[in-house]
């Protein structure tokens, strides 16, 4: 018989928590600062995608696939419902026009498309369902790995080509400009390779391929993708959000750099503040993703009210924005970060990063289902 006292709790993986923690400040950043060239210095969502994916394949491989996916919708959902149960009542009382009719609220409980909001500039609701298309990604995403899964390692080149040459076939398709369901489904495929790559690792298929050849396919995808838009810019300039087709090979050509990567990194143990915020970017994944964007829509309304932005100097502005929303966004993940370790089934916590073991101590027995894992967030 195992005796539980020795049983320790596998090691987080600090690679792939450093890369969340950096993904969830650059998407942080871009929604604070619209400079869409932060979407190419690092493509966040592709990379969330993707580590979200290593992990479902890691726990699809212990456990069945139902109990896999209760656990993953489980630890996603209940952060939702508390956003919703703020944000709907605020949106409804502010006189929601065009409002929709009722069963598409629905899916402020069960986000298998972007939840519903009122619209407006400056609208809290609005921008907060707006980050909201993550969420039913990652959901569909989820349900599909099952069977995804099945299908990659049975062909592993033609499942991850088949969605980009689906986005190819619908390249002059404004997927964005469609509805709800159209949004949803061009998202699932843009991410779906990232997904997939995420399989690969998982699987040690990427570890197999030489490096120079990941690096040059790598280079490759990136360039297509950049190469279109730098062919096609947008009206905010270098944008990957209109076009999926570049926007997939540009988060792949990313993906399969930083996953055939993999250090180590062992100096994190010399740097015990460092390690502690990215323990917090990633035990907050999932609230500081679903809240930054209404923080930051108040924190422009807060400082227009204390007339912050009629300051001359630009950087003064962009400091005392930054001030403002940072310390919004820490009253917010201490107030509402317990939600997460509750949908977890963690003991609830005001801190987010852990709290270190004496050594005399025994170890705490991991959670029997996705344990050490998280929700790819974020993002």
């Amino acid at each position: 018989m195992v005796d539980v006292l020795s049983v320790k709790a596998p090691a987080r993986d600090r690679y792939f928590d450093t890369l969340r923690a950096l993904a969830i400040m650059r998407v942080v950043a871009y929604h604070a600062f619209h400079y869409a060239v932060l979407a190419l210095l690092f493509p966040s969502m592709g990379v969330m995608f993707a580590l979200a994916g290593s992990l479902m394949a890691k726990s699809l491989d212990r456990s069945a696939g139902a109990q896999v996916i209760r656990g993953r919708v489980r630890r996603l959902l209940p952060a939702l419902w508390v956003m919703g149960a703020v944000l709907v009542p605020l949106m409804l009382i502010a006189g929601w026009g065009h409002r929709p009719a009722w069963p598409d609220f629905l899916l402020w409980v069960v986000p298998l498309a972007t939840p519903p909001a009122s619209h407006g500039i400056g609208d809290v609701g609005a921008e907060g369902a707006g980050v909201l298309w993550y969420l039913a990604t990652y959901l569909w995403l989820v349900l599909l790995s099952p069977v995804l899964l099945k299908l990659y390692r049975r062909q592993r080149l033609l499942t991850i080509a088949l969605p980009l040459v689906v986005l190819a076939a619908l390249h002059s398709v404004r997927i964005a400009d469609g509805n709800n369901a159209v949004q949803t489904a061009g998202y699932v495929l843009t991410f779906l390779p990232c997904w997939l790559l995420g399989f690969a690792h998982r699987d040690g298929d990427l570890r197999r391929i030489r490096p120079v050849v990941v690096a040059g396919v790598a280079v490759g995808c990136a360039a297509l993708g950049l190469g279109w838009v730098v062919e096609h810019p947008g009206p905010g300039g270098l944008d990957l959000v209109p076009f999926p087709l570049a926007h997939a090979l540009y988060s792949m050509g990313f993906v399969l750099a930083l996953l055939r990567l993999d250090p180590g990194l062992a100096w994190l143990n010399r740097m015990p503040l460092l390690q502690k915020l990215v323990a917090a970017l990633n035990n907050r994944a999932v609230t500081i993703y679903l809240w930054h964007n209404v923080i930051i829509t108040v924190a422009i309304i807060v400082g227009d009210r204390l007339n912050l932005w009629d300051v001359k100097q630009g950087a003064l502005i962009y400091l005392g924005f930054t001030c403002i929303a940072l310390s919004m966004l820490a009253v917010a993940v201490f107030a509402l970060g317990w939600v997460e370790d509750l949908a977890a089934r963690r003991p609830p916590r005001l801190r987010p990063w852990p709290v270190r073991t004496p050594k005399h101590a025994a170890p705490r027995l991991p959670a029997p289902a996705d344990r050490g894992d998280r929700v790819g967030a974020a993002a």
